[in-house]
């Protein structure tokens, strides 16, 4: 017997009839983005083959705005999400990490009642080693629905998100999205050439027993993230108790993927490296989508100060630490955060265990 499977187009159109007066609108945003998800993921899955390898420019000329060199498929992934969604309908505006300004849409595209933000390509630098790479997208409401949307209308916090997502383009293709409903991830079945719901409602584990961090940085990290990472490399011999294992990929979209398989906490902490940058990741395109599955499926988020999704946006490319993943490692850090601001640190922070020496060399 034919066992019913339930596809991305199936998926969303049963969620709209949970919600009387459903337009069809977010169902019809949401194919257009999976179409040009499919795309992108032919595209980074043929590679060389179809002279995707390598930077935009050869002399290093083509630059984006975060001052980041770009790839041959960051261009390209980011002109497929302006292209496939600009004619929807659906869409009164788009911004992108790859882009210094909101997108104009074209004269002849009818505008909707939604506001698109994405980073067509994290994790670009992997890509001439074919590691994981994906995209990452945010809907939100449009303030001023069929007119043109201006900057102010996207800088909204992430509580009003009104879906995120990523996709990951990796062994297989898949789509992880949230609309406030929990979490459900979806497999690019190439065969028919759709999405296939293949892990519904994802939760992530309150307890773990991994860790994620750039340790390159120690150096530049704040003492909170040094008692934090210590405690978690003393192992069983610390007070912690137990033994943790740490994993690094360079790639958001593949961690966030891991936490949210079989959980974890991510770091990319404030640190002192360039102190105009009290963040690393963005808060539009990165961190509040992010912060927002993590959250949909039982995990925390927050820049070890406040809750992400709180964080009021100033700025198109703002800039945030991001932590996220298990609920308790999660809190355990951003309490830490807490007693460091209280002026605990003499009893704290000069624990035997604690200093401000380097993890990773011998003294």
């Amino acid at each position: 017997m034919h066992q019913r499977r339930t596809t991305l187009t199936r998926y969303t159109i049963e969620q709209e009839h949970r919600h009387p007066g459903a337009s069809g609108e977010f169902s019809g945003l949401l194919n257009s983005l999976a179409t040009a998800i499919k795309i992108i993921s032919n595209q980074v899955n043929k590679g060389a083959l179809v002279g995707m390898l390598g930077d935009a420019a050869s002399d290093g000329a083509a630059v984006n705005v975060q001052g980041e060199v770009q790839k041959k498929l960051d261009v390209m992934s980011n002109d497929v999400m302006l292209k496939e969604n600009e004619f929807s309908g659906h869409l009164s505006g788009m911004a992108s990490e790859e882009m210094e300004d909101v997108y104009a849409l074209p004269a002849h595209c009818k505008r909707g009642k939604y506001l698109l933000v994405f980073d067509p390509l994290d994790g670009s630098s992997n890509i001439d080693v074919n590691l994981t790479v994906g995209t990452i997208f945010s809907i939100l409401r449009a303030p001023n629905p069929g007119k043109d949307a201006s900057l102010e209308d996207f800088l909204q916090p992430g509580t009003e998100q009104v879906c995120a997502g990523l996709a990951l383009y990796g062994p297989s293709t898949m789509l992880v999205l949230t609309t406030g409903n929990g979490v459900d991830g979806f497999t690019l079945d190439r065969d028919i050439g759709a999405f296939i719901l293949t892990h519904p409602q994802m939760r992530i584990p309150a307890e773990t027993h991994e860790f994620a961090i750039n340790s390159s940085n120690e150096r530049f990290w704040e003492p909170p993230v040094k008692r934090y990472v210590e405690e978690c490399l003393a192992g069983k011999t610390g007070p912690r108790g137990k033994d943790f294992n740490m994993r690094w990929v360079a790639s958001l979209v593949a961690e966030t993927f891991r936490i949210l398989t079989r959980g974890g906490i991510f770091m990319y902490p404030r640190d002192s490296k360039d102190p105009a940058k009290p963040g690393r990741l963005r808060l539009m395109y990165e961190a509040n989508p992010i912060s927002f599955l993590i959250e949909q499926a039982g995990g925390a988020s927050t820049t070890g100060r406040e809750r992400v999704m709180n964080v009021a946006p100033t700025d198109l490319h703002q800039r945030v630490p991001l932590i996220f993943g298990s609920k308790n490692e999660v809190e355990r850090l951003s309490s830490y955060h807490a007693e460091y601001a209280s002026g605990k640190e003499p009893d704290t922070f000069n624990s035997p265990l604690f200093s401000t020496r380097s993890l990773f060399r011998t003294q």
